[in-house]
């Protein structure tokens, strides 16, 4: 596979989720996440809790992340990085349905 499809794989994959994480979210959450650049950058907001923290390198069989840590870790780097205000329950919402796809997926 080339690195032309390689990115067209994860372009989709990426619209995938996006739909997916969209139709988990109440309306009202939704009109706040309509562009889907905020929506990306909150979902890469999320990994980079996962890598920081460690969770990606836990080797248990079952992982217990702290859904409101991670929600609380993507408002302050809103913050920090001059992002639209975020409210942590509906990035609370975004990191569960994005936790839901990726468990659906892999």
């Amino acid at each position: 596979m080339s690195i032309d499809d390689e990115l067209l794989q994860d372009e989709q994959e990426m619209q995938r989720e996006m739909a997916f994480i969209r139709q988990q979210l109440p309306a009202d959450a939704n009109a706040h996440f309509d562009s889907d650049e905020l929506l990306q950058w909150v979902l890469e907001a999320v990994a980079t809790y996962y890598f920081e923290s460690g969770v990606l390198e836990s080797e248990a069989d079952e992982v217990n992340i702290d859904m409101e840590a991670v929600a609380r870790y993507v408002c302050a780097m809103a913050e920090q990085e001059g992002q639209p205000k975020l409210d942590v329950d509906e990035v609370r919402l975004i990191a569960e349905a994005d936790l839901d796809f990726q468990e659906n997926n892999l």
